[in-house]
């Protein structure tokens, strides 16, 4: 018996922006095709036409490469494979497997108003109706019976075929519905595992009795995969919650720190790591291990997965990773940025970050004629003593060396003088050069940054205070 190689396929819908639950499916897709020696397929389900964007066609695809799912064969567009789904529809009218149905939702709705079981009545089963403009194509359910799915993940669902309707598999307007797409696809396609959300299993019977009704091969290997919810338990929604796999691309989040993180949900590795290079997610992972239960998508575990990881970089790397950022800003004037001085200051910023666009912020200051300052930190800092101790910062800085701890000696004897410990002494000169009350530590900055601007922004600050 001749072996089947596996084939595998991730079908998404261009209707918005690449959810991070579509890029989590991508990635055990792509990690099964690998461990599997098969065939990672790309296919674009593009027949809801009002709904559908080229932008966000071309943007799914970027967004899998950027993730680490880059596919073998393909993309195929479903709206370029129309004659395939007549076919397949034509067959099934032909077989008596499907019928003509010219019930509008409205009517629907209002016949089966007080019926027991919702949705469509099978009205038009025996009626005999020619296809025509504005009339349907009806899949007849078998009406005996139950359909089981065989899941890898939640065992053998099963559901009662008499609670499944007559399902439309034909517009009125000629253009096939996505259940009949999806499974005239997979057939043609070779499509072995079929690995997807959590949301498609009530479909799946569905899908399965169009399968049997088309071909006598074995039907794929279902794995539905968990939902993702939010930190409220309810399932992510792109109008309420952050979810478009882009935005945190543009935001500094890592690759690498993304697709570890996304592994994550629903399965874990051996020994209850977190941190696990890609090499190893992909050698661990095993779909039989994941569970059926919802999968809390955490900002901000991610977020710390995310700084982690941009700690693990090495400065060289780190600098060159934040070079959009650097460049793309309008916090200064592009001439000003000076690479050997960000270079300087990167490994102090390394430490402090969590996404990259947080990096102009922490060196701005160095880059600008006078720093942006902070309404709310320039109250809080310029209260008694704060500007005291600019005072003597002034005369203190004019002649020593000008060296981190040098300047952290003096501050601290200031301080000092003041009853203030260290870091409290720190806030107004901090605000005074660089605007705000956070940042990269103060006196390697000061170092940077240079004795002369030093002075002039603590005069200014004294001035304005």
């Amino acid at each position: 018996m001749r072996e089947v190689t596996a084939r595998l396929r991730f079908a998404p819908s261009p209707t918005g922006y690449f959810h991070v639950g579509g890029a989590r499916t991508a990635l055990y897709n792509r990690v099964l095709a690998d461990q599997l020696g098969g065939t990672f397929v790309l296919r674009i389900e593009d027949t809801d036409t009002e709904r559908n964007r080229d932008e966000w066609t071309e943007g799914i695809q970027r967004a899998m490469q950027w993730i680490g799912a880059p596919w073998d064969e393909g993309p195929y567009f479903q709206s370029q494979r129309a004659d395939l789904y007549a076919v397949a529809a034509e067959r099934l009218l032909a077989e008596g497997r499907a019928y003509v149905c010219d019930c509008t939702r409205e009517v629907v709705d209002e016949r089966t108003r007080h019926n027991a079981v919702p949705g469509y009545d099978g009205h038009c089963r025996g009626r005999g109706l020619e296809p025509g403009p504005g009339r349907a194509l009806r899949f007849a359910t078998p009406r005996e019976g139950t359909t089981t799915v065989a899941d890898v993940i939640r065992g053998e669902p099963t559901f009662d075929n008499a609670l499944i309707e007559d399902f439309v598999i034909r517009r009125g307007n000629g253009t096939a519905m996505f259940l009949l797409a999806n499974v005239v696809d997979d057939l043609d396609m070779g499509i072995t595992h079929v690995v997807r959300g959590e949301e498609h299993l009530p479909n799946t019977p569905k899908a399965l009795l169009l399968w049997q009704a088309l071909s006598d091969a074995a039907p794929p290997a279902f794995a539905h995969l968990p939902v993702l919810v939010n930190e409220a338990r309810q399932k992510l929604s792109k109008r309420r919650d952050k979810v478009a796999l882009e935005d945190f691309r543009d935001e500094g989040y890592l690759a690498e720190a993304m697709r570890n993180y996304l592994m994550l949900l629903g399965w874990s590795p051996r020994g209850n790591r977190e941190i696990v290079p890609w090499e190893e997610l992909k050698q661990e992972f095993r779909l039989e291990d994941c569970v059926p239960s919802p999968a809390f998508f955490d900002v901000k575990k991610l977020r710390s997965f995310n700084g982690e990881y941009i700690r693990m970089l090495s400065v060289g790397e780190f600098v060159e990773r934040s070079q959009p950022w650097l460049t793309a800003t309008t916090a200064w004037p592009a001439p000003r940025f000076d690479p050997a001085v960000f270079g300087t200051m990167a490994p102090l910023v390394q430490e402090r970050v969590a996404v990259l666009s947080e990096v102009p912020a922490m060196v701005d200051f160095l880059f600008l004629d006078e720093p942006a300052i902070d309404p709310d930190a320039w109250s809080k800092a310029m209260k008694e003593p704060g500007p005291a101790v600019l005072d003597d910062a002034i005369v203190r800085f004019a002649d020593i060396a000008w060296q981190a701890d040098a300047l952290k000696e003096a501050l601290t004897a200031i301080g000092e003088a003041h009853g203030l410990k260290l870091g409290k002494a720190q806030a107004p000169l901090r605000v005074a050069v660089t605007g705000r009350s956070v940042g990269p530590p103060l006196f390697e900055s000061l170092e940077v940054l240079g004795r002369d601007a030093t002075l002039a922004r603590l005069r200014a600050a004294r001035a304005r205070s």
